[in-house]
């Protein structure tokens, strides 16, 4: 598993190596902020070439979970700069994924007691846990072109805050089933406006939000992550090899520091996009059944095949804070306690020990 260990640049980011840290939602935040444990969590990890950080919503109504943090107060702006503070003693690198969840949000999580936007009116079908039990999506409010431009300054605002807590960027999320996914999909939206009905007006909103965050934080700083063919969140889509020609094809007009997939067994859509895509791709590899959770073999040989230029992985860094020297070693691996995954305190989050310990 050389091919892990050489070095990449992304961006204006010297990595040492091709591992990424994956994006994982730990419902922590307490207060809607993260806190010490947190920084020490993402501290202990340090040693991954890119940490990516937990979905992170850009406004009030953005929130689709509880326990989530934010990047649209001056509180959680403070409270960030705590963690990249650590990431970057410990010799890290690490951006802030931006997240918009659109529908897949309930009454009860905003103040105001609104209903969750989204490109139309058409509910998820599924639910959201509580701690007094599972609550029904309702369905959305359909957005109105005031609210699209409103929530695009909302990705910029927060794109900014991210560079002012000390982030070295951030990954937009348009991936399973969240806001961005929704105007792409078909399934999910049904407009009749500039957003919705081609596949043009349908990537439109995904393409503004980069072209906006570009513009705001410099194309250095900016990547996005995508799931094609995912069906997370209640989510379809009847034209995934059109729709992701398309999209890539306008984002190979904007300079990006990457393209993140998550490949839910579509290695050809991966393949189609490597193809497509001019700048550096980082793969969440998962071609085939046997392949969930990934594991640094799968990774290892997407990279060996160039389907990939650094490998993102999830479970292996939750529970394993020093997975570089890890797959070094040939093992061995912690397994991951899924019952601690979500909530809870330091249990599960940093006490998995390293191989020194």
């Amino acid at each position: 598993m050389s091919g892990y260990f050489e070095p990449l640049t992304i961006g204006k980011l010297d990595l040492p190596n091709r591992l990424v840290m994956a994006p994982m939602t730990r419902n922590r935040a307490y207060g809607g902020l993260v806190s010490e444990l947190t920084a020490e969590y993402y501290a202990q990890r340090a040693s991954a070439g890119l940490i990516i950080t937990e979905a992170t919503q850009v406004s009030a109504i953005g929130q689709g979970y509880g326990l989530t943090p934010g990047l649209h107060t001056a509180e959680q702006v403070e409270a960030w700069r705590a963690v990249t503070d650590a990431v970057h003693a410990a010799d890290g690198r690490i951006f802030a994924q931006l997240v918009h969840c659109g529908r897949i949000g309930h009454p009860s999580l905003y103040e105001d007691g609104a209903l969750p936007v989204a490109p139309s009116a058409i509910a998820s079908g599924q639910q959201m846990f509580t701690p007094d039990g599972m609550l029904d999506h309702p369905t959305p409010r359909e957005m109105t072109v005031e609210d699209i431009a409103q929530t695009i300054d909302d990705f910029v605002a927060a794109a900014r805050n991210a560079i002012e807590a000390g982030f070295d960027g951030v990954e937009l999320h348009g991936a399973n089933g969240f806001l961005l996914h929704q105007f792409l999909a078909d399934t999910t939206n049904r407009r009749t406006d500039g957003y919705g009905g081609s596949l043009d007006a349908r990537i439109r909103f995904t393409v503004e939000v980069v072209q906006a965050v570009v513009a705001a934080i410099g194309p250095e700083r900016v990547g996005i992550r995508l799931s094609p063919g995912i069906t997370f969140n209640g989510m379809a889509e009847n034209d995934t090899v059109e729709l992701y020609t398309a999209l890539v094809g306008a984002l190979a007009a904007i300079p990006l520091a990457y393209i993140h997939v998550f490949e839910i067994l579509t290695r050809d859509i991966t393949e189609l996009i490597r193809a497509q895509w001019p700048g550096t791709l980082i793969l969440c590899a998962h071609p085939t059944p046997e392949s969930f959770p990934s594991r640094p073999e799968i990774g290892a040989e997407a990279l060996s095949a160039d389907v990939a230029d650094a490998i993102a992985m999830a479970e292996p860094w939750l529970a394993n804070p020093d997975l570089p020297d890890r797959i070094r070693a040939g093992g061995p691996y912690n397994v991951a306690d899924k019952s601690t995954f979500y909530a809870g305190d330091h249990l599960g989050y940093t006490d998995y020990p390293t191989l020194n310990a």
